[in-house]
């Protein structure tokens, strides 16, 4: 068990890690700079705390998740089985605690930047994306949506297959196929894309109006709740459409 010492100096390391990420890029920032930011005076105090960067890049990754998990789990509660849900209120349930992760962190906040550039390195990405997809409640929604999509799917087939039937009898060429292999994963990454690059337009935005005096905490919220609500109008907007070109 680390000491209080020892895990406030880690809090201070993954802050300014954050910070500078966020604001330079990932290779715009070397270890020995984040450990300055955090004023520590070793210069291998980020290295003694964590293994490198990739280490302090996932602790970070990981600290984010679990409060973001606090806020969905709460949410999930009060809506209920996520089976039952509406398709509006399952994403609600993915994008809006996110949403009210970013308000509680207040303005100037870093994190939406700083995930913005983890999603572009390849060597990082695929942890970024499993640190929130491994979370419990993220795991239900994405349960819930899958089998509901299966069964979407295994009706469509039937259709599409009487149809194919009667093309080839009738002689004609025609689409084999109405989806093809990875379309839901495709559909996952342009709404995590979607999502991530949002909110990190949003908080520049906010970031900027704030050092000039323009954005308080109230303005700010009601910013995030608003980009929220349009970001679920938007997703659903946009699997209707993939759906219906699939149909």
């Amino acid at each position: 068990m680390s000491s209080p010492r020892s895990a406030a100096a880690r809090r201070l390391i993954m802050r300014a890690a954050e910070r500078l990420y966020a604001t330079r890029g990932l290779a715009g920032v070397s270890i020995r700079q984040i450990g300055e930011a955090a004023g520590q005076r070793n210069n291998s105090a980020v290295q003694y705390h964590f293994a490198g960067r990739d280490a302090l890049i996932e602790a970070v990754l990981a600290e984010h998740a679990a409060a973001i998990e606090r806020h969905r789990l709460a949410m999930m509660t009060a809506l209920g089985d996520p089976a039952r849900m509406s398709p509006r209120d399952r994403l609600r349930c993915a994008v809006l605690p996110r949403v009210e992760h970013q308000i509680a962190l207040g303005t100037p906040s870093w994190y939406a930047r700083f995930l913005a550039q983890i999603a572009v390195e390849p060597a990082l990405r695929e942890h970024a994306v499993r640190v929130h997809l491994e979370t419990p409640s993220l795991r239900r929604l994405y349960d819930a949506m899958h089998a509901e999509r299966a069964v979407v799917h295994a009706e469509r087939a039937v259709v599409h297959a009487e149809r194919a039937e009667g093309t080839a009898r009738a002689g004609r060429g025609g689409r084999e196929s109405w989806a093809e292999p990875g379309a839901t994963a495709r559909r996952e990454a342009m709404t995590r894309q979607l999502v991530v690059h949002m909110c990190a337009e949003l908080e520049t935005d906010l970031a900027a109006g704030r050092a000039a005096g323009r954005v308080g905490a109230v303005e700010a919220a009601a910013a995030w709740r608003r980009l929220g609500d349009d970001l679920v109008t938007g997703l659903l907007g946009l699997v209707a459409a993939l759906d219906a070109d699939d149909a």
